[in-house]
C-alpha cells in the first residue's frame, strides 16, 4: 500500500477525513431530537409546537437530497463542499441565537438543507477508490456516518444537560462544522465538470435522475433492499423509547439515547463488510445482512423484557443496516462516474421513503397492538427484501454475464489504496 502513497492527487488521510466529516455532517441533522422539550420550556411553546424543528429537518434534509447532491456531477466538488459547510455553519449559529420557534426552525431548515456533504462524498469516494476496492473505502466512510447518527443523540442530550441549555449543542456544532470547513475542501479532488455536464442546465440535470430508476437496474434491487432495512431500523428505533418507558420496564426517555450508545460496537463492527463486498460481492453481503437484522427481531421477539436481549438485538440490526447500505452504494456505484452523485440521490430518496414508512407504521402498530405487533412489523420489511434478493439470484443465473459500462483504468477512479493506511 505505500508504493500507492505518491499518486497524484490523492492525498494520504484521505478516508479518515472523510470518515470524519460524514459523521460530523450527519449529526447535524440528530442532535436535536433530545433538546426539543428543553426547547419548548426555553421557548415557552407547547412540545408539539417544538416538533416543528424535527418536523424542518426532515424537509430540509430531503430537498438537500434532491435538490443538491446532483449538483455534484457537474460542478467542482472543492467549491461546493465549501459553500455547503459554510451555509450549515451560519445557520447553525443562527439557531443557537434564534429568540423565537420560527425562527429556529427557518436554520434547523436551511441547515438539514445544506448539510447533506455526506451524499456528496459516498460517489465521490466510490470514484476515486482503486477497482475492487470501492466496498472497503464505502465501509470505511459508511460507518463513520452511522457513528455519527448513533452518537450524536446521546451527545447532545448530555451537553444541554451539563450546560443547562439547548442553545450550546448549536454552538458545538457550529464550531465542529467550521473546522471542517477549514479541513474537508483540501481533500475533496478538485476535479472539473463532467463531460457535457457544463451543457446541462440544472433542471435538465434533476429531469435525468428519474429516468435513471428505469435505465439501471442494480438501482432498482438497491433502492428496494435499502427501503426495505431501513423501515426495519426506524419501526424498531421510533418505538424504543415508548417500549422502554412501558411495563415491566418503565426507564425514562435518556435510556434510547444509552441504547444508541451501546449499539456502537455492531457499527463498527460493519465497517468490514465493505471489504466482504470487494471479496463476494455486494449480494452476499446483503444476505448476512438481513440475516442479522432478521435474528435482531427474532432476539426483540423472545426478549423483548430483557435490557441485555434490546442492546444485543440493537447490535446485531446496527451491524446488518449498515452492512446493506455498504454493499448497496457499492453496488449502485458499479454505475458510470459520470452519474454516481444522480444514482446516489435516487438511493437515499427511498432510503429516506423507506425510514419515513417503518417509523410511521412502528408507531401506528405499537399504539395499537404493542411490541409483538411492531416487531413481526420489522420481520415482514425484511421478508420482503430477503424475497427481492432472492428473485435477484434466480435471474442472474439464468442471465448471462454483462461486462461493466465502465471500463476498467477509468482515470475517475485514482487508487486510494495508501488513504486506507491508519
Amino acid at each position: 500500500m505505500s508504493a500507492q502513497s505518491t499518486v497524484p492527487g490523492v492525498k494520504r488521510g484521505t478516508i479518515p477525513v472523510f470518515s470524519t466529516a460524514t459523521a460530523i455532517a450527519v449529526a447535524n441533522i440528530y442532535f436535536t431530537q433530545p433538546l426539543l422539550e428543553q426547547i419548548a420550556r426555553d421557548l415557552r411553546i407547547s412540545s408539539s409546537a417544538a416538533g416543528i424543528i424535527a418536523t424542518a429537518g426532515q424537509i430540509g434534509y430531503a430537498l438537500g437530497i434532491v435538490a443538491i447532491v446532483p449538483l455534484a456531477d457537474r460542478v467542482r466538488l472543492r467549491r461546493l463542499t465549501t459553500i455547503l459547510l459554510a451555509v450549515t455553519a451560519l445557520a447553525l449559529l443562527a439557531g443557537a441565537l434564534a429568540p423565537s420557534i420560527a425562527l429556529l426552525g427557518l436554520a434547523t431548515f436551511v441547515l438539514s438543507t445544506t448539510t447533506v456533504v455526506p451524499q456528496v462524498i459516498m460517489p465521490t469516494i466510490a470514484s476515486m477508490s482503486a477497482q475492487g476496492r470501492t466496498g472497503r473505502a464505502l465501509g470505511a466512510v459508511g460507518t463513520g456516518l452511522t457513528l455519527g447518527a448513533l452518537l450524536s443523540r446521546t451527545i447532545s442530550g448530555a451537553l444541554s444537560e451539563v450546560t443547562g441549555t439547548w442553545r450550546v449543542d448549536y454552538l458545538a456544532a457550529a464550531l465542529a462544522t467550521g473546522c471542517l470547513l477549514l479541513v474537508l475542501p483540501r481533500y475533496m479532488p478538485e476535479r472539473s465538470p463532467a463531460a457535457g455536464a457544463t451543457t446541462t442546465g440544472y433542471l435538465k440535470l434533476l429531469a435525468s435522475i428519474p429516468p435513471l430508476v428505469v435505465r439501471y437496474p442494480t438501482l432498482r434491487l438497491s433502492a428496494l433492499l435499502g427501503s426495505a432495512s431501513f423501515a426495519a431500523f426506524s419501526s424498531f428505533w421510533a418505538t424504543l423509547a415508548f417500549h422502554l418507558s412501558d411495563k415491566p420496564l418503565q426507564l425514562g426517555p435518556a435510556a434510547a439515547g444509552l441504547f444508541g450508545l451501546g449499539s456502537v460496537p455492531g457499527a463498527l463492527a460493519a465497517r468490514y463488510s465493505g471489504r466482504l463486498c470487494d471479496r463476494y460481492g455486494p449480494d452476499t453481503v446483503n444476505a448476512i445482512a438481513l440475516a442479522c437484522a432478521g435474528t435482531a427481531f427474532v432476539v426483540f421477539l423472545l426478549g423483548g423484557e430483557s435490557l441485555a436481549a434490546l442492546m444485543i438485538g440493537c447490535n446485531l440490526l446496527g451491524y446488518g443496516t449498515t452492512s446493506a447500505q455498504i454493499a448497496n452504494q457499492t453496488r449502485v456505484f458499479t454505475g458510470p462516474a459520470a452519474i454516481r452523485a444522480r444514482l446516489n440521490t435516487v438511493y437515499i430518496f427511498f432510503l429516506f421513503a423507506g425510514g419515513a414508512i417503518g417509523s410511521a407504521v412502528g408507531i401506528s402498530v405499537f399504539e395499537a397492538h404493542g411490541w409483538t405487533a411492531m416487531v413481526y412489523i420489522g420481520m415482514t420489511y425484511l421478508a420482503v427484501g430477503a424475497l427481492l434478493l432472492t428473485g435477484h439470484a434466480h435471474a442472474k443465473r439464468r442471465t448471462p454475464t454483462v461486462p461493466s459500462a465502465e471500463p476498467e483504468g477509468n482515470p475517475a477512479r485514482p487508487a486510494l489504496a495508501a488513504c486506507e493506511r491508519r
